[in-house]
C-alpha cells in the first residue's frame, strides 16, 4: 500500500473516461479501509474534483450539497457521472452521481462562482484554543492499541487531527457537552492547486464532525451496539485556504432524534479566518441497552 497522502491524491486524479452523450464521465480508485468500505469524504472529494473538471477553470466551487446512499466498497473503481445543469454569467451549477456495480452510492449538487466582490463578515474563531504543536496527535494516540480499526487510524489516515480534548475513540467524555474541537492538516505539502486544496478540506471534513453527537451522550466509537453512518453532507467554502496548514475545525450538535444526528462545523484558519462551514446528519443507533448505557 502507498503512503495515505500519496493514496488520497491517487484517489483524487480522477480519469477523464472522454464518453460524451448527456453527461461526462469519469473513473476513480477506492482507497483501502479497515472495514472495506469506501470513505465518505474520499468519495465527496472525488464527485468534487469530477465536476470542477467541467468548469472553466476562473471558477471555484463554493458549495455543495449531497447524500450517501450506498455503502462503496473498496475493491471497486467508482464511476462518477457529471451532468452540466447550468451556466450563468457568475455561477455554475453540476450534478455529480458516483456509482459502484450500476447503482449510485453518492449523489451531490455543487456551485461554482467566479471571484467577486462584495459584502465580508464573519463569525469569530473561538478563544483560549492550545495550539496544534501542544497536543498528542490522534495517531499517536491509537497507534499503541492492536486493532485493525485502530490501525487503520494510525497509519492510512492522509490527514494530521490533534483534539483539543480527549478523542472519544474508546473512552467516553463525562461532560456530555455537545460540542468539540480538533486542528486537522494534511501529512505533507500539497500542490498548489486551489480546487484540490477545497476538495482535500471537503475529504477532511466528513472525519469527526459526527463526534458531537457521541460526545453529547457519552457514547464512543468502540461502543459495541452503535451502528452510525453518514447521512448527508453540505458544505460552503468562504475563503481561499490550504488543506495542508494548520485549520482549527470547531463541531457541535444542535439536535439528535429519530435515530438520526445533526452536527455543525466550521474551518478556521490559524490567523482566525472562517474559510468553510460544514453541516452533516448521520444515522445514530444504539441496541436498547446500548441506548441506556450511553445517555
Amino acid at each position: 500500500m502507498t503512503d495515505p497522502l500519496s493514496g488520497m491524491l491517487t484517489a483524487l486524479n480522477i480519469t477523464d473516461t472522454g464518453a460524451r452523450t448527456n453527461e461526462d464521465i469519469f473513473t476513480g480508485p477506492s482507497e483501502w479501509t479497515p472495514l472495506g468500505r469506501v470513505f465518505g469524504g474520499q468519495v465527496l472529494a472525488q464527485a468534487i474534483v469530477a465536476a470542477d473538471r467541467t468548469v472553466d477553470d476562473s471558477r471555484m466551487v463554493h458549495s455543495t450539497h449531497g447524500y450517501f446512499l450506498r455503502p462503496g466498497d473498496v475493491r471497486l473503481p467508482i464511476t462518477f457521472s457529471v451532468e452540466r445543469i447550468h451556466d450563468g454569467r457568475s455561477f455554475s451549477t453540476r450534478r455529480t452521481q458516483a456509482y459502484q456495480n450500476g447503482l449510485p452510492i453518492l449523489s451531490i449538487i455543487a456551485s461554482f462562482q467566479n471571484e467577486d466582490e462584495g459584502l465580508d463578515h464573519q463569525a469569530d474563531m473561538p478563544t483560549g484554543i492550545p495550539e496544534p504543536e501542544t497536543l498528542r496527535s490522534a495517531d499517536d494516540i491509537v497507534a499503541q492499541i492492536d486493532h485493525p480499526l485502530a490501525r487503520g487510524w494510525a497509519h492510512r489516515r492522509p490527514f494530521d487531527i490533534r483534539y483539543v480534548t480527549s478523542p472519544v475513540f474508546f473512552e467516553a467524555d463525562p461532560a456530555h457537552v455537545a460540542h468539540q474541537a480538533v486542528w486537522i492538516k494534511s501529512l505533507g505539502p500539497l500542490p498548489d492547486d486551489p480546487t484540490l486544496h477545497r476538495a482535500a478540506l471537503a475529504y477532511a471534513s466528513d472525519y469527526t464532525i459526527l463526534e458531537s453527537v457521541l460526545r453529547r451522550h457519552g457514547a464512543t466509537w468502540a461502543s459495541p451496539s452503535l451502528k452510525m453512518a453518514s447521512l448527508d453532507h453540505a458544505m460552503w467554502w468562504h475563503r481561499p485556504a490550504r488543506a495542508d496548514e494548520w485549520l482549527l475545525y470547531v463541531q457541535e450538535s444542535p439536535s439528535a432524534s429519530g435515530g438520526r444526528g445533526l452536527s455543525l462545523g466550521r474551518m478556521f484558519s490559524r490567523d482566525g479566518t472562517l474559510v468553510a462551514s460544514v453541516a452533516q446528519e448521520g444515522m445514530i443507533r444504539f441496541s436498547p441497552a446500548g441506548v441506556s448505557a450511553a445517555s
